[in-house]
């Protein structure tokens, strides 16, 4: 449980257009896109999938593996593990909420590389440095994520690029934690860890 809440959060944030700097840095409409993921150290590519809603500040990430979903309420400050199967959540430390929502890291620098196209859609690439960190990010102009390449400082190259765009209203189920499931404490190790509410 604790590698999937790792691997989630880690999948998170490279997700969100925090390292570019267009001028819209979130989705201005919402959007479903599919991802390709590849360069997971042992773990052949997959899909990802994620959904922003702009007017409710919401986010749901549902990585590979089906074994649960992330909810990201950006208006609430709050992220959540949900896990259908256990009819239960579980709360993301305050700390790892604070990577998943920030904006631009601290430090980072950003020079624009030009325009691609990915999955049939333009899009402008930027490179960003943040630390010893490295990466380059295509974004539309309405504020979408299409792909990025992230460079960790061990060398490891992780690739997200988007196979599939759709434009149109996320449900609002799909952005709402079903009723009566229960909160669950996360695991100890995880830093910053808080009892569930």
């Amino acid at each position: 449980m604790l590698r999937i809440l790792a691997t989630t959060a880690i999948l998170a944030v490279v997700s969100l257009p925090a390292v570019a700097q267009p001028a819209n840095m979130r989705p201005t409409r919402d959007v479903t896109v599919t991802y390709q993921m590849t360069g997971l150290a042992g773990v052949p590519p997959q899909d990802m999938r994620m959904a922003f809603s702009p007017s409710t500040g919401k986010q749901r990430i549902d990585p590979p593996g089906g074994v649960g979903w992330m909810l990201i309420d950006r208006q609430a400050n709050s992220a959540v593990m949900v896990m259908d199967a256990q009819r239960a959540t579980m709360a993301m430390p305050p700390s790892t909420v604070a990577a998943m929502t920030q904006d631009v890291p601290a430090g980072a620098t950003f020079t624009r590389k030009g325009t691609a196209t990915v999955a049939g859609t333009t899009c402008t690439e930027w490179d960003m440095a943040a630390g010893e960190a490295r990466g380059t990010s295509c974004i539309t102009d309405d504020g979408v994520l299409l792909r990025t390449v992230s460079t960790a400082p061990n060398g490891a190259v992780v690739r997200m690029e988007a196979t599939q765009i759709t434009y149109g209203p996320v449900e609002a189920a799909k952005l709402t934690v079903p009723p009566g499931y229960t909160a669950m404490q996360a695991p100890a190790g995880v830093p910053g860890a808080a009892a569930p509410r």
